[in-house]
Order: C-alpha cells, then sequence, then structure tokens
C-alpha cells in the first residue's frame, strides 16, 4: 500500500519515518515533475530549498535528484533557507515554481513538501488536486545521481540570499531603520531565518541580538516552532530585562512574525496584521483592497472604511488568499497565523519583511510598539483576541463536523448572535465581536477564535463555544 499524499493549506505534511520517507518524497517529486511536463513549464527548471528540520538537506537533494532523472534542472539551495526566500527565487530563476522542504510551524517530528507555482505563491486547490492524481499514478520515480547530475548542469547549487536581499531593500528604508538606534532582539526559533535581521539592519545605531540562531531540529524549550505567546518565554523575560525596543520571532521557515512590544507583552497576531495595515495607509499613503482570512480582525474592516479602501474576506490559507491579493492588486494580505504578504513583492506570507516594516514603523514615527497600539486603538477602539486549539481524535471529527455545519444558533453565552457564515467552518457575528470555528488544514485540531472589545467576552464566548462543540 503506497501512502496517501494530500495537501493541506500550504503542501504536504507528516511524521518524519513514518509517512514522511525520501520513498514518498521521490514520489511526490517525480508527480510534480509530471505535472510540470503535462504543463510545459518544465524546461523552466524548478528551485529546490529546505529548512533546518531533520535530513531536510537530504530530502531535498532527493528532489533534485529526481529533477535530474527527469532531465529537468534544479537550482538547489546552497543552505537552509526560508520559505519567502525560496519563493522569491522562483522569480529571479524565472524557474516554473519551487519545492520546500519544510514543515513550517508543526512540531520537529514533522517535515513537509511545499510547492510554489511560478507566481511564486501558495499552490491553489486546482493544482495540488492535479498534484494528488499525478503523485498517485506514480509508479517508480526516475532519478539521477547528483554528482553526475552537477557535471552535466541539470543541478545547479545557488545563493538564494542576494536577489531577496535587493528586493527587499527596494521595498524597507533600511537606511533608515539602521539610523534609529533601535535595540532589537530576535528570535529565531532555531529555523531558516536566522542571521537574516541581522545582516539586514546591524552595522548603524541599531542593533540586534538574535536568540536561538543555530540550527536544532529538536526545537528544544518550545512545543512547536510557530511565533507565538507560548513558545516565546525567553523573548518575553528578556526584552524588559535588556531594554529593548521590541522583540521580533520568526517560524521555522520564516513565513510567520511573531512581534514582542517593548514591555516584554506579546502583541496579537490581529493586531499586528491591523497595524501593518494602518502603517501602510496612514503613513505610508498606500491605497488598495486588503485580503484577509476569515479569522483576521475586524479592525481591518474598520481601517478600510476609514481610508476607502475594500475588504476581501477568503477561506484560511494562503492558497486562497495569494491568488485574490494578485487578482485586485491588495496592498497587504494576511491571516491570522502571522504571515503577511505585501503589494511589490510576492503573493506569499513574509515573516521577515513583516518584522522589517514594524521596525520601519517606530523609526518613521519615533513610537514604541506599545503606543503604535494605543494609536490604532485611539482609531478602531480597543480589541481583544484569543484561539484555542484542541486536540481531535479523528473518531470525533465527524460529529463535530455535522454540528458546525447544521447549527444555526441565535445566541451564545447570552449574546444575540447577529449572522453568520461558513466560507471556513463556521463564523459567527455579535455587536463588535466575532466568534469563529474550523478544522486546520494542516494538524488534528480543532481551532475556536474569538474577538471581542473586552478579554472578558473573548473568555466567555470561548467558554460556550467549547461546551457547545463538546470539546
Amino acid at each position: 500500500m503506497t501512502t496517501p499524499i494530500k495537501f493541506g493549506t500550504d503542501g504536504w505534511r507528516a511524521l518524519i519515518a513514518e509517512d514522511y520517507t525520501f520513498a514518498n518524497v521521490a514520489r511526490c517529486a517525480q508527480g510534480l515533475i509530471d505535472y510540470l511536463l503535462e504543463t510545459g513549464m518544465a524546461d523552466r527548471g524548478l528551485v529546490v530549498g529546505y529548512d533546518t528540520r531533520f535530513l531536510s538537506r537530504e530530502f531535498a537533494e532527493t528532489v533534485a535528484s529526481v529533477c535530474a532523472g527527469n532531465g529537468v534542472r534544479a537550482f538547489l539551495t546552497q543552505y537552509t533557507a526560508p520559505t519567502p526566500v525560496v519563493s522569491f527565487s522562483v522569480l529571479a530563476q524565472q524557474a516554473a515554481g519551487a519545492v520546500i522542504i519544510t514543515a513550517s510551524h508543526n512540531p520537529g517530528n514533522w517535515n513537509g513538501f511545499k510547492f510554489k507555482p511560478e507566481y511564486a505563491g501558495s499552490a491553489t486547490d486546482e493544482i495540488t488536486n492535479r498534484l494528488e492524481e499525478r503523485i498517485e499514478a506514480v509508479e517508480t520515480p526516475k532519478s539521477h545521481p547528483l554528482a553526475t547530475a552537477r557535471e552535466k548542469g541539470l543541478v545547479q547549487d545557488f545563493d538564494p540570499m542576494p536577489a531577496y536581499l535587493e528586493r527587499v531593500a527596494s521595498l524597507v528604508d533600511l537606511p533608515l531603520i539602521r539610523s534609529a538606534g533601535l535595540k532589537v532582539m530576535v528570535d529565531a526559533m532555531f529555523g531558516a531565518g536566522a542571521g537574516y535581521f541581522p545582516n539586514l539592519i546591524a552595522g548603524g545605531q541599531t542593533t540586534v541580538a538574535e536568540l536561538n540562531g543555530y540550527r536544532n531540529p529538536a526545537f528544544p524549550g518550545m512545543d512547536q516552532p510557530e511565533p507565538i505567546a507560548h513558545n516565546l518565554s525567553t523573548l518575553l523575560a528578556q526584552i524588559p530585562a535588556a531594554e529593548a525596543s521590541v522583540g521580533i520571532a520568526l517560524d521555522g521557515d520564516a513565513d510567520r512574525v511573531g512581534i514582542v512590544d517593548e514591555k516584554g507583552n506579546f502583541i496579537s497576531t490581529l493586531e499586528v496584521f491591523s497595524l501593518l495595515a494602518y502603517y501602510l495607509l496612514e503613513y505610508k499613503g498606500l491605497r488598495g483592497p486588503i485580503v484577509k482570512g476569515i479569522t483576521s480582525s475586524i479592525m481591518l474592516n474598520k481601517l478600510a472604511d476609514r481610508y476607502g479602501v475594500a475588504v476581501h474576506d477568503m477561506k484560511v490559507g494562503f492558497k486562497n488568499i495569494g491568488p485574490k491579493f494578485t487578482e485586485v492588486d491588495g496592498v497587504m494580505g494576511g491571516e491570522e497565523s502571522g504571515g503577511f504578504a505585501f503589494r511589490g513583492h510576492i503573493p506569499e506570507r513574509d515573516g521577515i519583511l513583516s518584522g522589517l516594516y514594524i521596525l520601519e514603523c517606530m523609526a518613521r514615527t519615533g513610537k514604541t510598539p506599545s503606543q503604535l497600539i494605543e494609536e490604532l486603538f485611539s482609531i478602531v477602539g480597543p480589541h481583544y483576541y484569543h484561539r484555542r486549539d484542541v486536540a481531535l481524535e479523528s473518531s470525533k471529527k465527524p460529529e463535530i463536523a455535522s454540528r458546525i455545519e447544521s447549527d444555526r444558533l441565535t445566541e451564545l453565552a447570552g449574546l444575540p448572535v447577529r449572522g453568520s457564515d461558513d466560507i471556513d467552518g463556521k463564523r459567527l457575528f455579535f455587536d463588535n465581536a466575532w466568534l469563529a470555528y474550523r478544522f486546520s488544514g494542516t494538524e488534528p485540531l480543532l481551532r475556536i477564535y474569538c474577538e471581542a472589545e473586552s478579554a472578558e467576552f473573548v473568555d466567555r464566548l470561548l467558554d460556550a463555544a467549547s461546551e457547545y462543540l463538546g470539546v
């Protein structure tokens, strides 16, 4: 029996040595090459990158050897690289796409296979459905030894960093950041984003201290390399002790960002998304639609009304957000997980660029992160947010899914439901609040989200939703 390969919200992910094996990665690569040959794109070659996880380099070399076995050029990164850097390399190399060996923010015993097509964003459902069909049809992958493939020019090792740094420098005022005298603390979470902030902004009056800036596939001291508060205890404690200006955390493949203010308080991803949108609209004077996942903040809707721009609500996942972002020439796209895209770059999440825009905002306004959040709240009002992740046994999922699909709630926790939608799972609207529940596309979890004008309302709604769903 071959392992069924199914792509979630961003690629195929599985437990290393259980389903994530060299044989299955080779099957994925062969199916992808078959797809590229059918679509006439294969002659442009394929970028292959990888993160800091266990055997990621070796899995990437497997992909490159399958490319060579099919006579397709592979542009293999010389070292670990963030997902946005590898994605941008698709444009820089004018390639047919990129394979990235990464499980992003999943625990250390997972790995994954992401495909970024020629537009350098997440693959759509249409593309991944076709990939799944091609992968299922693979009998024996073709491969070629790397040494001879390199001699024949079928595998070319390249440095993805210079082209990416040049693009970022065209979007952000790096000299302004370097001269601002900020004291920046970065948690690379043992991931592929290590070294990028020191490279980009050190050397002037601004200083950068980097935590966990080396490879450790076990990701010690954290549940998983996801930049959320409970994984950032060291960063949260060290910022006030070191009198740092701000903390920036990157997930395992650096396509997501977490921000900590100068007092050591974690700023929620909804606040970060809203603050970045506010900065682009108010201080940089940009205009254009905002494209957001359905679990993003209603602060964005209030900002859109203020600046006369449109908002597009999409299903969670950049395979849904990215295409719409491109279609409408969005000024910014993003989702609750802390992944944001920006006009003039790629239709893909970029944690490094997100952190740089936060630093540029601080340098330009002379304000601390907490002061910037106060400024945002002075315009849109206070907002509080929390997400609960509930681990599920597979046997319970059908019952919960049926309840979500059929519910017609008119009130919850004593609060009247003013409306609902089922764009992705179920989202309920209250007076200046919303609650949503949906199944994760990458992990066996039920996620319950809530945003309201007080922390009390958030907890009250989350408790009521948990009780209603029986979790």
